[in-house]
């Protein structure tokens, strides 16, 4: 529950109960915005339709103006967020592979929750894949943790290597996501004959 529980006594009862509606409602949310369906998340890839990344770019914006506008308030200490450790070749490495089982599978580990729980059998088969592809690498690659944590540079955030301050940065990513929606729609139009037909 951190950075809330620096300046707010939760009981474990009450952060499980917390922890349960927020995973209901985002998954409600999922759902509502078509994103349980394999089709609807796969077609950002062919570029006729973008609202997946429409919908995460606004969620990283809002959530970064919400922390910046909490931490100038002293509402929030943002010394208190886990940073994972930067690691350039692993986050490299791991984020061609998360991108290639999205493109093959339709899903991430999120919406085939949210798939699942509608009765969705090919999110049901991507999940158990998934859960199979944690135990292997858990079993069979101990040596891959130690070469991951040996090639960490530390918590490293886009203020600390740039010496701008956050606000800066929120309102450049503000104006990134205009200019951003501006550039998928025109996308959209361009690619709307590529929508295979149901």
């Amino acid at each position: 529950m951190l950075p809330l529980s620096s300046t707010m006594e939760f009981s474990p009862v009450a952060e499980l109960a917390i922890a349960l509606l927020l995973g209901l409602g985002f998954g409600a949310a999922l759902e509502r915005a078509g994103f349980g369906s394999a089709r609807k998340l796969t077609a950002v890839f062919y570029l006729y339709d973008m609202a997946v990344v429409k919908v995460m770019f606004s969620a990283v914006v809002t959530a970064l103006t919400g922390l910046t506008l909490l931490a100038a308030a002293g509402a929030l200490d943002l010394s208190q967020l886990y940073l994972e450790p930067t690691n350039y070749a692993a986050q490299l490495i791991g984020g061609l592979l998360f991108g290639a089982g999205f493109v093959v599978g339709g899903y991430c580990p999120g919406t085939a929750v949210a798939a699942i729980a509608t009765g969705r059998k090919d999110a049901l088969a991507f999940a158990a894949g998934m859960l199979a592809g944690v135990w292997a690498y858990a079993q069979f690659t101990p040596g891959l943790d130690a070469w991951v944590k040996a090639g960490a540079t530390g918590e490293l955030t886009l203020p600390d290597v740039s010496g701008i301050a956050m606000g800066w940065w929120t309102l450049a990513f503000m104006a990134l996501l205009a200019f951003g929606a501006w550039g998928m729609a025109r996308l959209e139009a361009r690619f709307r004959g590529w929508r295979p037909r149901d």
